[in-house]
């Protein structure tokens, strides 16, 4: 990637992070930190290792698609750029506009801009697919551990058909490519279809052509295609150990199965309010409403979404820095 472009990337997600660090309260944050103590630093360390699961989820992509990436630097030079894209996904209002564009950009000078595009929209692609299967096995399991009255019966049916609608659209998108469908929807949004008809016009082929590859993992690669949804969700399951550790502060007793719910419910609510930096406000409502359900008081909740946030602008921040240290690119 270019410096310019690199710079660009950096500045911007920098001035972002450090407005949000402006909305913070020191004080809360610093009885937070003394509070959690070294359960703060488990949490930190282990999104070390879950980023390896989308760095692994991504290689596997890579290279099934015929991209010549192989050996250990070239893995850990993708768990670099996957850390980064990440940061800047959170820093960006409606996310994936700023770390995929980033990803792209990165990847194309190896892999071609093709076959860098359709890795990159078929990871996310996998990514929000595992989201989907997580927040649909969560209401089952929900059902099976915990009381339903009918009121939460219906929100749980809700989410289940909406769990079930998401993942019947991604598997369509599988089958067909999802590059010239999603841009056909831009077509028809005020002011964005400005740019989307001459774009789609004058990248039909390319567009195609990253269809085609799309289509192609699922339908003639499917052991890799199963292999890249289990490390997606197990790497879902596994990042309930965050809140697990957190609540491990304070209550010894806490359940692990509580805390794959408290996530699950917590990650749907939020990302419906994708178009907030960080999701600020959705996170935080999402874990008060999710611990009170499952018994535990709004202090509890409000402690876990600040520890959780506290590693976020953590992470957003080593992955900025991490932008800066690109041996590959282009001056």
């Amino acid at each position: 990637m270019k410096k310019k472009y690199q710079n660009g990337f950096f500045i911007f997600g920098l001035v972002v992070l450090a407005v949000m660090v402006s909305q913070l309260d020191f004080a809360e944050v610093w009885r937070g930190l003394t509070h959690a103590g070294y359960w703060f630093f488990a949490v930190v360390a282990l999104w070390a290792v879950l980023y390896l699961f989308n760095t692994a989820s991504w290689w596997m992509i890579i290279r099934q698609g015929g991209g010549h990436l192989k050996g250990a630097s070239d893995f850990f030079w993708l768990y670099k750029i996957t850390v980064s894209a990440f940061a800047l996904n959170y820093a960006t209002p409606g996310g994936l506009m700023g770390g995929e564009p980033y990803r792209i950009m990165s990847l194309s000078p190896k892999i071609g801009a093709e076959r860098a595009s359709s890795s990159v929209i078929l990871f996310v692609m996998t990514h929000i697919f595992s989201h989907f299967w997580f927040w649909l096995l969560s209401c089952v399991l929900f059902i099976v551990l915990k009381p339903v009255d009918f009121f939460l019966g219906m929100l749980l049916l809700a989410a289940f058909a909406f769990c079930v609608l998401g993942i019947w659209f991604f598997m369509s998108g599988y089958r067909k490519g999802l590059a010239v469908r999603a841009m056909n929807v831009l077509r028809h949004i005020p002011y964005v279809k400005r740019w989307a008809e001459p774009f789609v016009e004058s990248h039909r082929e390319q567009l195609d052509t990253i269809d085609r590859q799309i289509a192609a993992l699922h339908q003639q690669n499917r052991r890799t295609f199963v292999s890249v949804v289990l490390t997606e969700l197990a790497c879902r399951v596994c990042s309930a150990l965050e809140v697990y550790f957190v609540l491990r502060v304070l209550m010894p007793s806490a359940n692990f199965l509580d805390c794959i719910l408290i996530l699950a419910f917590t990650s749907l609510f939020a990302n419906m309010l994708f178009f907030m930096p960080l999701q600020l406000g959705g996170r935080e409502g999402g874990f008060l409403m999710s611990v009170t359900r499952l018994g535990m008081t709004a202090t509890e909740g409000i402690f876990v979404a600040l520890i959780v946030r506290l590693r976020e602008l953590v992470w957003t921040g080593i992955g900025l820095l991490l932008i800066k240290f690109d041996r590959n690119r282009e001056e």
